[in-house]
């Protein structure tokens, strides 16, 4: 007989020190560099009412009708949508299950725009600064015409972003700071008929009455005398412009096997104003992974 040794057990991990985590539980490592691609859906809300405004303020600057000129909407606010697609790079921190993160993320819009094309007539009587002589007033027959467009073609983001490592899964959220390229345009015309309103009064001798004074009759006439018209037109383009944002949003990650993962996200993006026009967009994505 020999005795025995602790070696000539079965080869078992509770012998050999080789309990792990992962009898009781099973993380998934997602510290590391990360690079990917995806597909898009965007929807863009663009704002085009104020877009003539500066134009307006620039061609009647110092002049009675910039004020009242300057308050009138008259474009509209536009929806888009259109698709896309894209990549990422990024960097996670793995801390117990606490995972922090940086990324960086373009997408490609696919024709994504709207424009809009309106006028309005109004007339502004005795504007502020016209000084009319005494029982008359002056009236501006005025038109103004305006058109703008916006087409958002691309958009890079800068996110840092943190998640919950929850086994093979890893929602997050993210936020950061956001550069759109962009194609604008806009134009104004406006256009006056300028009146001058006044009555006139005269009287016409009709005979004596029984006491020999004469009568008199009162007519009143009323004028309406044109003062001249003018119209100014002004127009402005940017091509390939870069705009400034700040990003939001929401997303999950799945690894599928071994360093390959999937992922879903919203993303909220707010621009910058450009020429007047006011934009956001909502992207939803999807894409695909790999994490060195």
């Amino acid at each position: 007989m020999t005795g025995a040794h602790a070696a000539d057990f079965p080869d078992l991990p509770i012998l050999r020190g080789g309990l792990t985590d992962g009898l009781s539980s099973s993380r998934h490592n997602w510290d590391g560099w990360y690079v990917g691609g995806q597909i898009d859906y965007t929807s863009a809300d663009m704002d085009f009412s104020h877009a003539p405004k500066s134009l307006t303020n620039f061609m009647l600057r110092n002049s009675v009708l910039q004020d009242p000129v300057s308050q009138w909407v008259s474009l509209s606010k536009n929806h888009a949508q259109a698709n896309g697609f894209g990549a990422f790079v990024g960097r996670n921190y793995q801390f117990s299950d606490v995972v922090l993160g940086v990324e960086a993320n373009y997408n490609y819009m696919n024709n994504l725009s709207s424009s809009s094309t309106d006028s309005l007539r109004r007339l502004i009587v005795d504007p502020a600064g016209e000084n009319p002589p005494a029982g008359h007033t002056h009236t501006y027959d005025t038109t103004l015409s305006g058109s703008a467009a916006l087409q958002i073609k691309d958009v890079v983001t800068f996110r840092g972003r943190a998640g919950w490592a929850a086994g093979d899964f890893l929602p997050y959220m993210f936020g950061g700071l956001a550069v759109g390229r962009v194609q604008a345009s806009r134009s104004a015309t406006v256009s006056y008929n300028k009146f001058d309103d006044y009555d006139t009064t005269t009287q016409t001798f009709v005979g004596l009455d029984g006491f020999g004074n004469p009568i008199f009759t009162n007519t009143t006439t009323h004028h309406t005398d044109f003062l001249g018209s003018s119209t100014k037109t002004q127009s402005d383009v940017r091509n390939n412009s870069f705009v400034a944002g700040w990003t939001a949003g929401l997303g999950l990650e799945y690894c599928l096997w071994d360093s390959v993962f999937l992922r879903g996200e919203w993303e909220y993006v707010r621009f910058v104003s450009v020429k007047d026009i006011s934009f956001s967009t909502n992207n939803l994505r999807f894409g695909v992974g790999y994490k060195f």
